[in-house]
């Protein structure tokens, strides 16, 4: 009796290594892709019931089905994705990045997946400004490490534009609050954040500058390598009509296509 019950042990024990072993390879040969974005960009990466959501999520997420690859999101103040990014801790940013002559010369870029406008938004009771002219002598916020600051300072060569940095959004509350005169942003970024906080904001003129958006690369062999099948799954769902619904859902217009 004992022996058959030691035998029957040792069966058991092989069984589940067997299968503790199959689960590890099941793993390893699972594909990651790590993805930094901020979580404080309503509505394209934001965080509703301590759950991370909206429409970058959503469009990797279906990038995810189409390579069968699972999507890692490693959020992240904006200001700190690009030092991710050289570090290797992240494979790519899914946050509305433009694709700029300076980021084309340090990055590989995917496919374009969102065409925007650069927006100049102010208070609902300002009359004088309607374009970047009407900013000199004002106070203008941008977001800490994006692009905008780049736009208006190539236009305000005279550097009579005083314009005020911020991490996050805060330029939305002192615009209200008429601590500053305005604030840029991409156009549908603040359509929607304007519409859903109630905010006493508005957009003037038209966009300042064309945004092209998609997800930046390093430049070495393994990122090339998920760089093309990154373009071959938005070439997929572009086709299929994925992207557009995935548009459709958050803002009632197709952002993805010119």
């Amino acid at each position: 009796m004992k022996k058959i019950t030691l035998a029957f042990i040792t069966m058991l024990s092989l069984l589940f290594v067997a299968c503790d072993s199959k689960d590890a390879t099941s793993t390893e040969n699972t594909k990651i892709i790590k993805v930094g974005t901020s979580g404080g960009y309503y509505p394209f990466t934001y965080f509703e019931n301590d759950k991370l959501q909206g429409f970058e999520i959503d469009v990797w997420n279906a990038i995810g089905e189409k390579l069968n690859s699972e999507i890692e999101f490693k959020t992240s103040k904006f200001s700190g994705l690009f030092g991710m990014l050289e570090t290797s801790k992240i494979d790519t940013i899914s946050n509305q990045i433009t694709m700029t002559d300076k980021r084309i010369e340090k990055y590989n870029f995917a496919t374009p997946y969102v065409y925007d406008g650069a927006q100049i938004i102010v208070h609902n009771e300002t009359t004088e400004i309607s374009s970047l002219d009407d900013l000199k002598g004002k106070k203008l916020g941008v977001g800490l490490g994006t692009n905008y600051a780049d736009i208006v300072r190539a236009y305000d060569k005279n550097n009579e534009i005083e314009i005020i940095t911020y991490e996050g959004n805060g330029f939305q509350q002192d615009v209200k609050l008429k601590r500053i005169d305005a604030y840029i942003e991409d156009r549908t970024s603040a359509v929607e954040a304007i519409k859903k906080g109630n905010l006493p904001l508005k957009l003037v003129g038209e966009p300042i500058k064309v945004l092209v958006n998609s997800f930046p690369f390093l430049k070495n062999e393994k990122s090339s390598e998920l760089l093309n099948d990154v373009n071959k799954a938005i070439d997929q769902l572009r086709a299929d009509g994925t992207l557009k619904d995935i548009s459709m859902k958050w803002f009632n217009t197709d952002i993805t296509k010119k």
